[in-house]
């Protein structure tokens, strides 16, 4: 950590050594540079095209930096709600965050920058993530957890770092399991694994797969080494063979060539930890054109909840009031807390080391208050959460009540307002709530925006009459406002989807976080619940959400139809012996590694069905595909497989085909170590969410 970037690899002969930085939503500490969308609120989007420009946008923004490692994207799934860094990553569905780790890897390697796929693996929380350990069964791993790496190595990822915790009582980084039966053998994974910060614990056990330890010494700036010179003594007494100290090399170099890092690549030009050096820091301006791409993914992940009446778009109003810290600047600006470490004004991103340096932050205010010189229309606001009487006063004879609250969270190295990383509950922060209520009961047209990085408690107040719209905002990084106003005022038809699922009761969800502990001894987190994290165990046990998985209002309408399930021929001559094995529900151990195994990745039916839009408005419908395996497989009621964004316009219809491929209908054999085929029928459905679900269908057999 004494070299330019967050991780330093320095030159050796012809090699000009690495810069490794933060962070999974744009370059940390260093200024002109992007902040954009969080991974959440990429992934509400549920467009691929979007999730694939950002990655390319934010590699170019890398690249311009001198970055040869960018330390993203971040894949951990949503299994607690509360989880402090949730909001770094997609969601709580592998499928779904799979799918974003694709795009995102593909687009940030496009633009010559490597991508680092983290945080391998079970790293749901942040208390106790260096003394935990993640207790998860073989078919949960393979079937949840471990999912979203392997779409990163499908899409080429270059490196995986492997996280603080413990996994089934060893440590992530030095976990054979892991790293090498499952990642390197499984998977086919050629690139180099790296530690998180500080996540090696030993020479010997760690080397057996850690290939790479950051950031190089034991503790933050001690000079000291698990590797280094411990390494090359362990070598030349030959308790660790050359042939694995060269395959550790060529891993880390042949990432660098496979990016082309060898050619005309850019220097560092900036200094991490020292602002103030005038020799690196040369202050290039990578922006580019890239605030319109964060406004519009800020839009269209943008997640509407209710809106009774068709109180929203908003239509030229002559009076609206706008209450609400979460509405306006923070009291300093919006880098004042190191690595975004307070909750203060708009907030648009969460804290710790998956931050930026804003350029800039719009607020909603400042947005609302553009749109007001354009329809002459009088604005007045609050700010203050906690004077409810004047907040209320405010709220009096307008034509619309503006209310905007949030929530945060962060990695745990900062605590913010007694919040460890992961939230310490799910209601609204700055006395959020009762802002609503007070507001409510004064205006009969109160529209709530929220600014969230995972699910609230709605239920103080969703069902108030006065309480007309809900807007899930998200957080939605320097463009926060203008993407608000974009949906407010109808210049976008709201089109996102939620990537997790909103509870009417905190015990509702199947895991919490774990905050208790007995002295100094590792904390055992037993996944007991297994496959039915979020939707699956909303689903398993009839638990009616608040908002379900998938979930998004439109200010159109769609209807689906013609819906045709038909199978591919399989493209892989030579593996007809293992296809036919698969379809009579026999394991295929995955010896080669799948990501060699066309037949069981390759498109193996395809499904087709119309969406037309029976509105008045043009619209961006998200169609969601669910499998729905037979009971004794043991497997959830719905599983997410399959999902597109279409554009319709009023009274067109488009046909939309979803491919699944054998792995994606196949379960995990554990006793086999292979993926097979469950017996019995299985079906699907096609639908607008999880719980809103228009055709179905089964597959042929």
């Amino acid at each position: 950590m004494q070299g330019l970037c967050v991780g330093n690899i320095p030159p050796n002969k012809n090699f000009p050594g690495l810069c490794l930085q933060d962070s999974p939503l744009g370059v940390r500490l260093t200024d002109h540079v992007t902040a954009f969308p969080a991974g959440i609120q990429a992934a509400s989007t549920w467009n691929r095209a979007l999730l694939r420009a950002r990655g390319i946008a934010m590699g170019e923004e890398f690249r311009g930096k001198g970055v040869n490692v960018a330390l993203g994207p971040m894949m951990n799934l949503g299994r607690v709600a509360q989880g402090g860094r949730n909001w770094e990553g997609f969601g709580a569905d592998p499928f779904l965050a799979g799918e974003s780790a694709y795009e995102t890897i593909l687009g940030l390697q496009k633009a010559g920058v490597q991508a680092t796929a983290k945080h391998f693996i079970g790293n749901e929380q942040e208390h106790f993530r260096t003394q935990e350990s993640s207790v998860i069964d073989d078919r949960t791993i393979h079937e949840l957890y471990a999912h979203p790496f392997l779409r990163s190595v499908m899409a080429g990822v270059a490196s995986v770092m492997c996280s603080y915790n413990l996994v089934n009582g060893t440590y992530a980084c030095e976990n054979d399991k892991i790293l090498n039966d499952i990642l390197k053998r499984e998977f086919g994974f050629p690139g180099y694994v790296q530690s998180d910060w500080s996540a090696t614990m030993s020479t010997l056990s760690a080397v057996k797969g850690l290939d790479m330890t950051m950031p190089g010494d034991i503790t933050f700036n001690s000079g000291d080494s698990y590797f280094g010179g411990n390494l090359t003594a362990y070598v030349k007494e030959g308790h660790i063979s050359e042939a694995r100290l060269d395959d550790m090399a060529a891993r880390i170099i042949a990432a660098w060539y496979f990016l082309k890092q060898d050619v005309d690549y850019p220097q560092t030009n900036f200094n991490t930890f020292n602002s103030s050096d005038n020799i690196h820091n040369l202050h290039l301006n990578v922006q580019g054109t890239h605030s319109a791409l964060v406004r519009e993914i800020g839009t269209k992940g943008i997640v509407l909840l209710k809106n009774e009446g068709r109180t929203l778009p908003l239509s030229e109003p002559h009076r609206i009031a706008v209450l609400g810290s979460d509405a306006g600047p923070s009291k300093n600006s919006p880098n004042a807390y190191p690595d975004r470490g307070g909750d203060e004004g708009i907030l648009a991103m969460g804290w710790g080391s998956g931050t930026v340096n804003f350029p800039y932050l719009v607020t909603p205010l400042d947005a609302l208050k553009d749109r007001a010189l354009l329809d002459s229309t009088n604005v007045t606001f609050y700010l203050d959460d906690w004077d409810l009487k004047k907040a209320a006063r405010a709220a009096v004879g307008q034509d619309v009540a503006l209310v905007f609250i949030n929530s945060d969270s962060g990695e745990d190295y900062i605590t913010v307002d007694g919040n460890e990383g992961d939230r310490n509950n799910l209601t609204a922060w700055h006395n959020g709530d009762n802002l609503v209520k007070a507001v409510a009961a004064a205006n009969h047209n109160t529209i709530v925006i929220v600014n969230s990085v995972g699910p609230l408690i709605l239920e103080p107040w969703i069902d108030h009459p006065n309480v007309t719209a809900v807007v899930w905002a998200g957080i939605q990084g320097q463009e926060a406002g203008n993407s608000i106003a974009d949906v407010l005022y109808g210049d976008y038809n709201p089109s996102g989807k939620l990537p997790y699922t909103i509870a009417k009761n905190p015990a509702d969800y199947s895991a919490q976080v774990v905050t208790q502990r007995a002295g100094n001894s590792v904390v055992e987190i037993p996944y007991t619940e297994g496959l039915l994290i979020d939707y699956r165990h909303f689903d398993a046990e009839d638990i009616t959400p608040r908002f379900e998985f998938g979930f998004g209002l439109s200010y159109t309408e769609f209807k689906y139809s013609n819906l045709a399930i038909s199978e591919v021929p399989s493209q892989d001559d030579a593996e007809q012996d293992l296809i036919s094995r698969w379809q009579s529900g026999q394991s295929s151990p995955m010896a080669q590694g799948s990501s060699v195994a066309l037949w069981l990745h390759e498109p193996a039916f395809k499904v087709t069905f119309d969406v037309e839009n029976t509105g008045s408005v043009p619209g961006t419908e998200i169609p969601q595909l669910y499998i729905h395996h037979p009971t004794d497989a043991g497997e959830p009621p719905s599983i997410l497989k399959g999902f597109n964004n279409v554009e319709v316009d009023p009274g067109q219809t488009e046909q939309i085909t979803i491919t699944l491929s054998r792995y994606d209908l196949s379960i995990w054999d554990v006793a086999a170590q292979g993926w097979r085929k469950p017996t019995g029928t299985i079906k699907l459905s096609v639908g607008a969410s999880s719980r809103d679900l228009r055709l179905r269908g089964v597959i042929p057999k």
